[in-house]
């Protein structure tokens, strides 16, 4: 077994990827109620709370009507809360209660493949569950265009980094409990400072040195380009970095996962 393992080491498996994909697919049939719940309701709730709450004291932020500015702003709130967070809690509660990880290792899945998949399904929720922001936007006056429909592509490549990172946490941690600190210190500040709620060029230049290593200020300036019209260059440089950031998380991932799992 092991050098079975040794020779498909740096292989990814089409067929083992779909089987784990497969198996997610199924599984989420089974709760996917609950999960859109709460990975489409909390952002909306931000939306209208700033929108509405913060809208009637300012009326445009960067020449747009302050709720066009939060809905496009909130699509990476979604995109957070619905990968992140389901790759922390999820990937720990299966390798270290369930032990689900430990039967899919059984097979002929190695941990590159595992996590591969586990990342790709979340991401594909976490891109159409970044939408709903837009959708609700929609119903209060935001306009229509067709840039709109590469923000599902946006989200899924936002969520690429979110589950990865999300995952990296869950190997790390040794307690569901200590998920507060990363929660506190890391996934709260980068929603905050990501330009979503209030434009960054008007903070201290060190914030402004922070969004710029954020990849949820990276996703939001995409998605309000796409919703409002390219700015050419500078989307690229936008793309780049969230694939560069998702690209490093992924493989840090698998790394420290697989150390977990030997461990």
């Amino acid at each position: 077994m092991t050098a079975i393992r040794a020779r498909r080491l740096g292989r990814l498996e089409r067929p083992a990827i779909a089987g784990v994909l497969v198996r997610e697919a199924i599984n989420f049939s089974s709760y996917w109620r609950a999960t859109t719940f709460s990975s489409t309701i909390e952002p909306t709730i931000y939306l209208l709370a700033f929108g509405f709450g913060f809208g009637a004291l300012v009326s445009q932020v960067g020449g747009m009507d302050y709720v066009d500015y939060v809905a496009t702003g909130t699509v990476a709130t979604a995109v957070l809360f619905s990968s992140v967070f389901p790759a922390m809690f999820g990937t720990f509660v299966k390798y270290k209660f369930q032990r689900t990880y430990d039967a899919i290792l059984a097979a002929p899945v190695d941990t590159e493949e595992l996590v591969t998949a586990e990342v790709l399904w979340i991401a594909a929720r976490a891109g159409v569950y970044g939408s709903v922001p837009l959708l609700v936007g929609m119903v209060f006056g935001l306009d229509p265009a067709w840039g709109m429909l590469t923000v599902p592509f946006i989200g899924f490549l936002t969520g690429l980094g979110g589950a990865s990172f999300g995952v990296l946490v869950a190997a790390i941690l040794n307690s569901i409990d200590n998920f507060n600190y990363v929660t506190s210190i890391v996934i709260t500040p980068m929603m905050l400072v990501a330009g979503t709620y209030f434009p960054l060029d008007t903070l201290p230049t060190w914030v402004q040195v922070l969004g710029a290593l954020n990849p949820l200020h990276h996703c939001v300036e995409l998605v309000r380009d796409a919703c409002f019209g390219w700015a050419g260059w500078v989307d690229l440089w936008h793309v780049g970095f969230l694939a560069g950031f998702a690209l490093l998380m992924w493989r840090v991932a698998i790394w420290r996962m697989g150390k977990k799992l030997i461990d």
